[in-house]
């Protein structure tokens, strides 16, 4: 049966978050916790992060409107939903908010009982977890109430799914999470664990950048990753913190 490819993928990690500047601050004052008081799903965009998806939204615009991404998907929390909003409503997308397809297979990695803490607070209230995860690995390391990347990669294998069903030939934005980007990768380029853990180390996933594909004879073909050219043409900052559970991701 022939693969039905959509005629366009890109896939873009949301704006920096308030998480991400809490999580920064923490780190850098050496504290055990990360000090944010709601929940990861209603996290917003920083002001800098409004102004990279504002960056965004505007490279988008400058492609000719036949080229535009036609269907955006959007992880549900507010930070990824905010960035498609700034970019449709920068010209990037015809497509309005009201019509975003809102889907939870998108949604941040979850840390369970290791959310909100930075990496000397796993290692100091969880001594055993920080041990755990040095010996499987990211990878296949669960936190308890948590997920791993293969969970990740489990729910994701069921949005292609989705994608290719009903998006054929279509141009399709999705708009997520650090470990959402790399775990597509892993599907879309049908990589081992050691070639997706060595992107992985190469660098971590910028706020607004944009990993892109499209269609060939085997599939979908990798066109950049990472790409981060829509924020430095404005000189805005590219900044790559994990989200707020740093050492768990």
């Amino acid at each position: 049966m022939q693969q039905r490819w959509p005629g366009h993928l890109w896939i873009v990690r949301h704006g920096e978050s308030a998480g991400n500047v809490a999580r920064d601050a923490a780190t850098s004052a050496g504290l055990p916790r990360i000090d944010i008081d709601i929940r990861d799903v209603d996290v917003p965009l920083s002001p800098l992060g409004e102004r990279q998806s504002d960056a965004l939204g505007r490279w988008f615009a400058d492609l000719p409107i036949a080229r535009q991404p036609q269907v955006v998907l959007v992880s549900p929390y507010l930070r990824a939903r905010e960035t498609a909003a700034r970019v449709h409503a920068e010209g990037g997308t015809p497509v309005a908010p009201a019509q975003f397809s809102v889907d939870e297979r998108l949604r941040e990695k979850e840390f369970g009982v290791l959310d909100l803490l930075t990496r000397m607070g796993i290692e100091t209230e969880f001594p055993d977890q920080a041990r755990f995860r040095t010996l499987l690995g990211k990878f296949y390391h669960r936190p308890p109430g948590g997920e791993s990347w293969c969970d990740v990669i489990l729910r994701l294998r069921s949005l292609l799914d989705t994608l290719f069903l009903h998006h054929e030939g279509q141009r399709v934005l999705i708009v997520a999470h650090q470990v959402v980007v790399l775990c597509l990768r892993y599907l879309l380029e049908n990589m081992d664990e050691a070639q997706i853990l060595a992107v992985d180390r190469a660098g971590d996933v910028a706020n607004c950048s944009v990993t892109e594909y499209a269609p060939d004879a085997s599939g979908l073909r990798l066109l950049r990753y990472n790409h981060t050219i829509p924020l430095q043409r404005e000189g805005e900052p590219v900044t790559a913190a994990p989200d707020s559970a740093v050492a768990a991701r």
